[in-house]
């Protein structure tokens, strides 16, 4: 039973000793402790004729004459809350269910806390763990709220996610669909540049054929003529065919139709290509076409050694003799001859050429912006640089850890690079032919940062490596020339 006090002190003391609950028809024993009517029936009944009082031990010889405590009770009256449901009762003293065993977690009455199995347990009165568990139920409505609002958020955000992978995915979709309508635009390209070379190939040939048809025509009529006349000779009289034998035998047009014999000359179909190298070579000229536009780099003399001079427009190095050194830029390398193109690149795609010509010591590639000018240069993926190189009487080689030799077929005098930032690639070609790159090496590498194309001249070497390394420009849109189907 709930009261109307906020004095927890006088709460306690209008709750019997036995159930913990506010008193219900109190009685009062002589000892003038008072207890409910129910209770202290209770006790009596399974206590028989020695009834002790649960507070003071003093022995009660008869409590069936026990008075109300009426001024108890009005006091009750006076304070608990009007409406207020009764409890359930206990099935083995039949006394309400006013405790709640915290050891064993059940509803008991007062006498099972003083007399029954739950003795010496802790037990909490029923209004105090309704508290108590109303509270926890409100934390867990907290909980469950939070809980469903993150849950909320996190629908709110995979409807978001789906959405835009949905919408990536058809941007992606018209990306496949542009970009391979492109290829067959270039498949069928190629397709008609082939097509017409072996038309162009085939009509040289059959022109050719024909010339010698007609001509073997001819000579065909002028053989009959001559056969016929040959006839006739034969039919004469012995007299009249040897005067005329002569004269017919040693006729020029005898003469020039058996010297036409044998200048049939047989011609084979060559179109310049092998059919099996047909897929390899296309491939080669597509790669050639999808490649981003050729950069129109510069050198920066900022960064160029003392001996390294620039010319044409900063598109053209050579290492210069030791009588001409002059003091380098603060910025620039001041051991290796090296130089860096005034633009680097930090994301995307990227293709440029060098022109190595007939040098006979050089190296390119790409070197970390904030990778140490000062000093030799230690050229290797992991302090920021890679390089391509090459050198007479050891070849082509590319700068890893160790060294790799590259079984490069030629001397290539050209050497294209092809970045793929995001990718992570660094490719070096053999660009001499412009109709297809002959990869030489690939890098793999974390790009990070900004990397800059590096040119090295090497030493010059008393003048045995003084040809200059070229930063060719790009010659506009459409520079692939037209090939020749004989150089496919």
């Amino acid at each position: 039973m709930a009261l109307l006090t906020r004095d927890p002190d006088l709460a306690n003391r209008l709750r019997c000793p036995v159930c913990l609950e506010v008193f219900k028809e109190p009685l009062m024993l002589q000892c003038g402790h008072s207890y409910c009517r129910d209770c202290l029936n209770a006790l009596a009944h399974h206590l028989g004729s020695q009834l002790f009082c649960p507070v003071c031990r003093r022995v009660e010889p008869d409590v069936s004459n026990s008075p109300p405590n009426v001024s108890l009770a009005q006091v009750i009256e006076a304070l608990h809350l009007p409406g207020e449901q009764e409890l359930s009762l206990c099935p083995h003293h039949r006394n309400p269910l006013s405790l709640f065993c915290e050891r064993d977690g059940e509803l008991i009455c007062g006498l099972c806390g003083l007399l029954g199995s739950h003795q010496q347990h802790q037990v909490t009165p029923v209004s105090t763990v309704y508290s108590r568990m109303k509270e926890e139920l409100s934390g867990l409505f907290s909980d469950l709220k939070q809980q469903r609002e993150k849950l909320e958020e996190q629908i709110t955000r995979l409807g978001n996610n789906r959405t835009r992978i949905t919408n990536e995915s058809d941007v992606f979709h018209w990306v496949v669909r542009r970009e391979f309508q492109e290829l067959h635009c270039l498949l069928d390209e190629e397709k008609a540049r082939c097509l017409k070379g072996v038309e162009c190939h085939t009509r040289g040939l059959v022109a050719s054929m024909d010339i010698q048809l007609e001509q073997a025509r001819g000579t065909c009529e002028r053989l009959n003529r001559a056969q016929h006349l040959l006839e006739q000779l034969s039919e004469e009289s012995p007299l009249d065919f040897i005067q005329k034998y002569r004269a017919t035998a040693s006729s020029p047009e005898l003469r020039q139709t058996l010297l036409l014999e044998g200048t049939f000359h047989a011609v084979s179909f060559k179109p310049g290509f092998h059919p099996a190298d047909l897929k390899m070579a296309v491939w080669k000229r597509l790669f050639r076409q999808v490649l981003p536009t050729m950069e129109a780099l510069k050198l920066d003399p900022a960064t160029a050694h003392p001996l390294l001079q620039l010319s044409k427009g900063n598109t053209v190095v050579q290492c210069s003799p030791l009588s001409q050194r002059c003091v380098g830029h603060p910025d620039g390398f001041d051991y290796n001859t090296c130089v860096l193109t005034s633009r680097g690149f930090s994301c995307g795609r990227h293709y440029w050429e060098v022109v190595v010509g007939s040098k006979s010591h050089w190296r390119l590639g790409l070197i970390k912006g904030t990778a140490s000018r000062r000093g030799k240069l230690t050229k290797s993926p992991e302090h920021g640089v890679w390089l391509l190189g090459f050198k007479e009487g050891r070849g082509y080689e590319a700068f890893q850890c160790p060294r790799v030799l590259l079984p490069v077929a030629g001397r290539p005098q050209r050497i294209g690079a092809y970045l793929h930032y995001e990718q992570g690639e660094l490719t070096f070609f053999d660009a001499d032919r412009p109709e297809g790159l002959q990869p030489l090496y690939t890098f793999q590498a974390d790009f990070q940062g900004k990397l800059y194309p590096i040119l090295d001249t090497c030493w010059h070497e008393r003048g045995n490596n003084s040809l200059p390394m070229v930063l060719p420009q790009p010659p506009g849109p459409g520079h692939l020339p037209a090939l020749e189907h004989t150089k496919l």
